[in-house]
């Protein structure tokens, strides 16, 4: 049950938006385009994000405003942002950005291929974070099995300490379903 890693891509243009889906191509990520602040948030309501890529400069909600409310929100404030925009290198702009909680701040004209390595990294701590929930998982369901079994078996000697012949019988058949339900 592997989920695919997906980018959230959010830039009032379109053809930023191609740009961007052509620049990952080929990771392991599937890129998720919207064109506003409001569809971003609403398209988090639906979807988990290894990453989000984040254009600065929208019309109605910028990309600041937009970082302010995905990092409010309990269940989006963990996704990393990197802002992206055509501005010029504004420290103020990059401060700003860093403040609503972006792990970075590219502008235009950047690297394809630096912005190709950061996605890279967070997708795969967003893959290894997903290995190690499922892990989680699998320990804490065999350590319930475990005390189910050790229940079941602490009664059963219980039962068999007492010497009686019902409950010999008792105790025979809670090991037996401790055991088979243990394999389950």
């Amino acid at each position: 049950m592997t989920q695919t890693a997906k980018a959230l891509l959010v830039d009032d243009r379109r053809e930023n938006l191609m740009a961007l889906e052509a620049i990952l191509q080929g990771l392991p990520v599937q890129s998720v385009a919207v064109e506003s602040g409001e569809a971003a948030l609403k398209q988090l309501l639906v979807d988990d994000f290894a990453v989000i890529l984040l254009d600065a400069q929208m019309p109605d909600m910028d990309g600041f405003e937009t970082a302010s409310h995905i990092k409010r929100r309990e269940r989006t404030r963990h996704v990393p942002i990197i802002f992206l925009t055509a501005a010029d290198k504004d420290a103020q702009l990059a401060l700003r950005g860093y403040a609503v909680g972006a792990v970075d701040y590219l502008t235009k004209p950047f690297d394809p291929w630096v912005l190709r390595a950061k996605v890279s990294v967070f997708v795969e701590l967003w893959v290894k974070t997903r290995q190690l929930a499922m892990q989680s998982d699998v320990v804490r369901e065999r350590e319930t099995q475990w005390r189910n079994l050790s229940d079941a078996v602490d009664e059963a000697t219980t039962l068999l300490r007492s010497g009686q012949s019902d409950e010999v019988e008792r105790a025979v058949e809670l090991l037996e379903q401790a055991r088979w339900g243990s394999s389950a």
